[in-house]
């Protein structure tokens, strides 16, 4: 890994042990118009017109390996998909990145199975009395979490893969407009996303598109959570101008996060994590989705160690870790 120094000023607070800059922070965002790209475009901006970090975005696809063997200092993932690639599990089945530290939640994304209103779907039971003649968005070779997402929802309602036709698709977004087009019954959409909102006036002269409500009993979320252990079931009340919530719903919550190396100065994660708590105001200026976030809950449970200087921001600002 490259050493970075540099002197930091926020608010007036100046971090002792000034350290003389020497290079450029890289934080891997994704491709253009994904949100790893998004996100990062916002904190880039945040560290070098606020922070005064030199900080530059590389728009690449699956970098996480990248940030285990210390060649980008900074990049982003679901909380889920950041166990896995720790450990070597799920999507990451064999290839772990021990070395890869949480900074914290920059916010929550909220996601969930998707059907068209007319469907007579709306609880998770009503998905599985219908399951074997229902079309099913799999595969996704570009999106490799995103059956873990979908895999954790039919768990929660006593389903698999299995119990429906599969219907491959290439990635994220695929899986999304094949909704709209007419090639799935059942997808997954992320909360208000532009990709869902085109789906839903697609489908207008079927009500449009409705979210399937989970199960929250103690038994529907411990079968949700083997297959998404950092994520939670969140209760939604209805909401006629987000498309998929004409009815409440239960939908997935799962935290979106920085990772960063665990060789990476402390003192500089240190003064990333207090840029990404105390200016929500500039981050959602550049990236709405900064507008969910809650500078209190930056900190969640996660089998992934969070890097010292992330916890010595948490400790500083009374930020509860691991709630």
């Amino acid at each position: 890994m490259k050493k970075i120094g540099l002197g930091l000023a926020f608010a007036g607070i100046i971090l002792s042990g000034q350290v003389a800059a020497a290079g450029v922070v890289t934080i891997a965002s994704g491709s253009q118009g994904s949100l790893g790209f998004s996100t990062g475009q916002a904190v880039a901006k945040v560290a070098n017109q606020i922070g005064g970090i030199t900080a530059r975005t590389q728009p690449i696809n699956g970098y996480l390996p990248l940030i285990n063997s210390g060649e980008i200092e900074f990049g982003f993932s679901n909380a889920v998909e950041a166990e896995y690639a720790v450990f070597g599990t799920g999507n990451y089945a064999g290839k772990p990145s021990p070395n890869i530290r949480l900074v914290g939640t920059m916010f929550p994304l909220k996601t969930g199975l998707m059907v068209a209103a007319d469907s007579g779907i709306y609880t998770i039971s009503d998905l599985k009395a219908k399951a074997k003649e229902l079309r099913i968005a799999s595969e996704y070779k570009g999106s490799t979490i995103i059956p873990f997402y979908i895999g954790g929802g039919l768990a929660n309602g006593g389903m698999t893969y299995a119990d429906f036709q599969q219907i491959p698709v290439s990635n994220f977004v695929k899986g999304i407009q094949a909704l709209g087009d007419g090639l799935v019954d059942v997808t997954l959409i992320s909360l208000n996303s532009g990709a869902g909102q085109k789906v839903n006036a697609q489908l207008q002269s079927r009500g449009g598109i409705q979210y399937v409500s989970l199960d929250n009993s103690p038994e529907g979320i411990k079968a949700f959570k083997s297959f998404l252990p950092a994520g939670t079931i969140v209760s939604m009340p209805a909401n006629p101008n987000i498309p998929g919530l004409q009815k409440p719903a239960n939908i997935m919550e799962i935290p979106w996060m920085m990772l960063t190396h665990k060789d990476v100065p402390e003192d500089l994660v240190y003064a990333m994590t207090k840029l990404v708590a105390e200016h929500n105001a500039e981050l959602g200026a550049s990236f709405p989705a900064f507008k969910g976030a809650q500078r209190a809950q930056m900190a969640p449970g996660n089998k992934v160690d969070y890097h010292p200087g992330a916890l010595r921001y948490y400790q500083e600002a009374g930020i509860s870790v691991g709630n």
